[in-house]
C-alpha cells in the first residue's frame, strides 16, 4: 500500500511567485525555496515586499488565473492516479492553489492558509504543521502506507529522503550536486517510469 507524494510548484505547475514577479514587475519576488531553504523567512520577506508595493491577494489571484499546468502535467497526474493514491503536498496556500487544482482535475492537495484582511492585504500565513512535507509523509507511514516522493526544492528533501523511493524532478544544478545520491529526472515519462519501478 503506497501513496505518491508530489510537490506542486516546479513539478506540476510553474512557480507562482516567479509568474507574479514577472506580472508585477518586481524581480525580487522571483526568490523561491530553490534559493531560500527557510520558508518562514522567505514568506515574511515576500509579505513585506507586497505591503511596500500595496499589492494583495486579488492581484496575485489574477496572475494565478493565467497560469497553466506544465505541458504533460495533467496527463502524468491522471496516469499516476490510475496506479494508486496521489497527494500533492505543497507549501503554497489554499487561496493560491484552487484555480490550479481545477486545471489539474481536482487532485488532493495538502497546503497552508493565508491570513487576509478585508481590504485584501495578506497580513500573515498559517502553516498547517511544522516541516509539513516531512511531517505528512511520516504521518502516512505511521498509518501503514509506504510513500514515494518527488519534488524540486530544498523543502522537498525531507519527504524525498524519508520515503521508500524519492526523486528530484526539474531541480536546480546546485540541489542535484548537493544530493548526488538522489535520482534526478527532467521529464514526466522518466519520473513515471521510476515511480512504476519503485511500486
Amino acid at each position: 500500500m503506497f501513496i505518491t507524494c508530489l510537490d506542486l510548484e516546479g513539478v506540476l505547475v510553474p512557480e507562482i511567485w516567479i509568474a507574479f514577479a514577472e506580472a508585477s514587475g518586481i524581480p525580487e519576488l522571483k526568490r523561491t525555496t530553490r534559493d531560500e531553504p527557510d520558508y518562514d523567512k522567505l514568506m515574511k520577506w515576500r509579505l513585506g515586499i507586497l505591503k511596500e508595493h500595496g499589492l494583495g491577494l486579488k492581484e496575485i489571484q489574477e496572475t494565478i488565473e493565467k497560469i497553466d499546468p506544465m505541458p504533460g502535467a495533467r496527463e502524468f497526474l491522471d496516469e499516476l492516479r490510475e496506479l494508486g493514491q496521489v497527494i500533492i503536498i505543497s507549501d503554497t496556500f489554499t487561496q493560491f492553489a484552487k484555480p490550479l487544482m481545477k486545471k489539474l482535475g481536482w487532485p488532493t492537495i495538502f497546503c497552508n492558509e493565508l491570513e487576509v484582511a478585508e481590504d485584501g492585504e495578506i497580513t500573515g500565513f498559517k502553516m498547517r504543521i511544522e516541516q509539513s512535507k516531512l511531517s505528512t509523509v511520516k504521518a502516512l507511514q505511521s498509518i501503514g502506507f509506504e510513500t514515494i516522493a518527488s519534488g524540486d526544492s530544498y523543502n522537498d528533501l525531507g519527504m524525498i529522503r524519508a520515503s521508500k523511493a524519492g526523486f528530484l524532478f526539474k531541480s536546480t544544478d546546485q540541489i542535484k550536486n548537493d544530493n548526488p545520491d538522489l535520482p534526478a529526472y527532467e521529464t514526466y515519462d522518466e519520473l513515471l517510469a521510476a515511480i512504476k519501478a519503485a511500486v
